[in-house]
């Protein structure tokens, strides 16, 4: 059974040939393509957020199990497959730090003058999983003071370091690390309301890398023209690819759904269903051995007399170079669909901040840091190399 399975993937899951095949045999299709039909006659279906899996997609079909190499699963209709005793399998976690650091590095960018520094600015962390503890990991390295938000934890553990919305609504930054939930006593449906956002900072910076149907986006834009000060930053739009156009320009970073899209991320993901993979159909096989990561040594080059961490880290990455072009507002509708997801597939390779090594050296281009600087960078996963 095993070497002979039919396995159709999304082409957008990284390895997914070399790596998969070892089951069975790789059919690599275009997520937003998967249908009942080209499903019908396969034993796992591996997908990614722009799959919507549900009964019209399996129903009749042969699948067994079904994964996704996301974290969120607000596109799988999870009891539908508890029900069919499909076996599912998805990637918690795995883009957590590439989230985490699209965070950080946003903010190097919007913040102004106007802005108080970051050991003095609060940051409002509205859920509080795998990609929000994180943050404030990356943000407490800076001397920020965060003021978390989520009832659900809170529910569970009791703890007291949570706090309530009103509280975190009166930080210098927002930014959203919620799953998108409809049912239940918290939803997040809308959670960005016309409420919400009223009782924001005028000129504060408000982050989601979560989902689009988390804001409510005309109320997101009335606030941003009663509020010409406050500063947008999305990588998460509803209607996906077809998004707000007007929303677009009011955006200072504006990202095509690629906070998690770190090289690092996107393998975890991979090994993540593998290992499930593995475990499903009581194999050992080891992914290891199919793919040996390398370290990318990746030296930034440093043209600044300042040399901060955030002027290392933005050199690292200048996530300004990822906005979506306003450009796609003059396209005609179906062509702004195919431009949104064109910029998903054809993103460039980004690493995380530990993948990076910093070259110290006496010569006169050499990077000449102080300690604290250097301390910073290491907590945040850099490593540096003496030549």
């Amino acid at each position: 059974m095993i070497g002979s399975l039919s396995i159709v993937v999304d082409e957008q899951i990284p390895l997914a040939e070399k790596i998969f095949s070892i089951f069975g045999t790789v059919h690599l299709v275009d997520g937003r393509t998967i249908t009942n039909s080209l499903i019908k006659d396969a034993d796992i279906l591996l997908v990614r957020s722009v799959t919507k899996v549900d009964e019209s997609l399996l129903r009749n079909t042969n699948v067994k199990f079904l994964g996704t190499a996301t974290s969120g699963i607000d596109h799988i209709d999870v009891d539908y497959l508890k029900a069919s005793k499909i076996f599912f399998s998805y990637s918690p976690g795995s883009n957590s730090r590439s989230v985490a650091e699209y965070v950080l590095n946003s903010l190097i960018m919007a913040k102004t003058a106007s802005h108080p520094s970051f050991s003095e600015m609060k940051i409002g962390i509205i859920g509080y999983g795998n990609i929000g503890s994180k943050v404030k990991k990356n943000m407490d390295i800076f001397g920020s003071s965060s003021l978390l938000n989520d009832p659900i934890l809170y529910e569970k553990t009791k703890d007291k370091s949570l706090t309530n919305l009103e509280h975190v609504l009166e930080s210098d930054v927002i930014t959203m690390h919620v799953p998108l939930t409809r049912d239940g006593t918290h939803p997040t449906y809308n959670l960005v309301d016309e409420n919400f956002l009223d009782q924001l900072k005028s000129n504060v910076i408000f982050i989601n890398t979560s989902r689009g149907e988390v804001v409510d986006e005309d109320a997101l834009l009335s606030f941003k023209k009663r509020n010409p000060k406050s500063t947008i930053v999305l990588d998460v739009w509803r209607n996906e690819p077809q998004i707000n156009t007007e929303l677009l320009k009011q955006a200072f970073i504006r990202t095509p759904h690629i906070a998690g899209y770190s090289y690092e991320g996107k393998i975890k993901a991979t090994r993540s269903l593998f290992n499930d993979l593995n475990d499903f159909y009581r194999t050992n096989f080891s992914f290891s051995a199919l793919f040996n990561q390398k370290n990318i040594i990746l030296s930034p080059k440093i043209n600044s007399l300042e040399y901060t961490a955030e002027s290392i880290i933005s050199q690292h990455w200048n996530i300004l170079e990822d906005n979506i072009s306003l450009s796609y507002c003059n396209l005609e509708k179906d062509e702004r669909a195919k431009h949104f997801d064109s910029l998903r597939k054809n993103y460039p390779t980004r690493y995380e901040y530990a993948s990076r090594v910093i070259s110290i050296n006496k010569s006169a281009n050499s990077v000449d840091l102080n300690i604290d600087v250097q301390d910073n960078l290491k907590k945040l996963g850099f490593k540096f190399s003496k030549k």
